[in-house]
Order: structure tokens, then sequence, then C-alpha cells
């Protein structure tokens, strides 16, 4: 399942519980990340799905689930 890898990666990028993460936690507000941190979970995320993920469609995520949306579109 893509979502759960993501939240598995989530929670072990962010040092945050896997257990409080959902498809509507923001990765900002929810779970206190910066931008460096955006990068950093963006590039593992890149190496876990072997995708690119393009500049421009990381501002568009705001919560857990538009990254998983995101990339299950890639994906299929």
């Amino acid at each position: 399942m893509v979502f759960d890898k993501i939240k598995k990666t989530i929670a072990s990028q962010l040092e945050v519980d896997e257990e409080t993460i959902t498809a509507s936690t923001n990765i900002i507000e929810d779970l206190g990340a910066d931008s460096l941190d955006i990068v950093e979970l963006i590039t593992v995320l890149e190496d876990e799905f072997n995708l690119v993920v393009t500049d421009e469609s990381v501002h568009e995520f705001q919560t857990v689930g538009d990254i998983a949306q995101f990339i299950e579109n890639l994906l299929d």
C-alpha cells in the first residue's frame, strides 16, 4: 500500500509517531516540517518509489494524502 509506505517514511524522517499520521495530516502545521524537512522527505520518497517529483508539484503538497495521491497517480 502506497499510503502505508509513505506514512512509515514520514514517521521515520520527521521522528513522529506513525499512528498519528492520517491522510488529512498537514505536513507543516501538524508535523512541524520545515522546507528542508520536506525536501529531504521528497528525496527519500523519490528513491523508495523510483520516481521524480518536480519542484512545482512539491508546492501543491499540504497533507500526507496529497503526497499519497500524487505518487499513486504517477505509479498508475
